[in-house]
């Protein structure tokens, strides 16, 4: 029993979220570019096709794993990013903040900011590790910290007919709307490298 109460401790510990300071700590807008080749590939007998190159600086507002859903074969963790007004503690303070069923959902009782611009400062991703170094850091990632995503705007399609399209937009909502990353390279922190 002890052994188990240390074990939950332990993963507490390890995953409790992050303080930051007030102020925009992601201030840039992500980067979508086309992609340099449209050439497809195989990933988990799935065929992933690159519809965009992406790279975004974002703080984490929330992470879910997932070990048993369809999508999970590829993508064990979904990433709530925030940046620009919704990276700034002062902001978030008036959210709360919740992943399930691979949807971001947030409410607030004073919206200190317009919703368009929730909307269009974060949004839920889900991660398709491309190597096992990025996908350890992806699952230790904590809520708070700052992270650097760089990698393509995906398309994945199962042998089973089963696909997964990405987002275009930072500014859609509803199904559709997330984005699907293939990640090339992940870089998480707890604070910026100019903090």
């Amino acid at each position: 029993m002890a052994g188990l109460v240390l074990i939950a401790a332990f993963l507490w510990w390890d995953q409790r979220a992050v303080s930051q300071p007030a102020g925009a700590l992601a201030p840039e807008e992500p980067v979508q570019e086309p992609p340099e080749s449209t050439a497809t590939w195989t990933f988990k007998n799935h065929t992933i096709t690159p519809l965009a190159a992406f790279d975004i600086h974002a703080r984490i507002l929330g992470k879910e794993r997932y070990r048993f859903d369809r999508a999970a074969e590829l993508s064990p963790v979904d990433l709530a990013l925030g940046w620009g007004p919704m990276s700034d503690s002062r902001i978030l303070e008036a959210f709360t903040i919740d992943q399930r069923d691979r949807w971001y959902f947030w409410r607030s009782a004073r919206m200190p900011v317009p919703e368009t611009q929730v909307v269009s400062h974060s949004a839920n991703m889900h991660m398709i590790p491309a190597n096992g170094g990025v996908a350890r850091r992806l699952k230790a990632a904590r809520v708070g910290q700052l992270v650097h995503l760089k990698g393509q705007l995906v398309r994945a399609d199962g042998k089973d007919g089963w696909h997964w399209v990405s987002s275009l937009s930072r500014t859609d909502t509803g199904d559709g709307s997330c984005e699907v990353i293939w990640v090339e390279s992940a870089q998480v922190a707890d604070r910026s490298p100019d903090m």
